[in-house]
């Protein structure tokens, strides 16, 4: 794990009102989890207020936007943080930035492929673990099909692949 790898707090998805607010889709654990950065993008942007939006996002205002246009230009720009700046985890948890990109294997060594991507639909996450072939599958992130992880690989339990969840 790339302690420097910068990690996706949040998006700019648009500016708010005139005097250089912009409307944020959080990613994290809501407004106070992004609070405690001061900056992003290695310091060119600095968190000058932000509040919650009541819908699930955020807005703010960073002190180097100072009008509409210029919120208006940072649409589509993530918040990021290094990976190093985030707490520290406890026991079982994980960050989704540090699971993408490991190999993902099952527990009778078969090579599955590589997350690519962590989705949560709202009854937990899965792991979007893509086959060199290129074709995809997902697999919940729960104990029953993940027998573990660690920062080198994924490893999928062997049953939970041969009942045909998998690949």
């Amino acid at each position: 794990m790339d302690p420097d790898r910068p990690v996706t707090l949040a998006a700019v998805t648009g500016a708010h009102g005139v005097t250089g607010e912009v409307r944020l889709k959080l990613f994290g654990e809501g407004v106070e989890a992004l609070k405690r950065y001061g900056a992003f993008n290695d310091g060119t942007l600095t968190l000058a207020n932000l509040r919650d939006d009541g819908k699930g996002g955020a807005i703010g205002r960073f002190a180097e936007v100072s009008d509409r246009t210029a919120a208006e230009a940072l649409r589509g720009a993530t918040l990021t943080v290094s990976r190093s700046a985030l707490p520290p985890l406890a026991e079982g948890e994980y960050y989704h930035a540090d699971l993408i990109g490991l190999r993902a294997i099952s527990t009778t060594d078969e090579p599955l492929g590589t997350c690519v991507a962590v989705e949560n639909f709202g009854a937990g996450d899965l792991l979007e673990i893509e086959r060199p072939d290129g074709a995809r599958f997902m697999v919940p992130m729960n104990a029953r099909a993940v027998a573990t992880w660690n920062e080198d690989r994924i490893v999928i339990s062997a049953p939970f692949v041969e009942a045909g969840n998998g690949p």
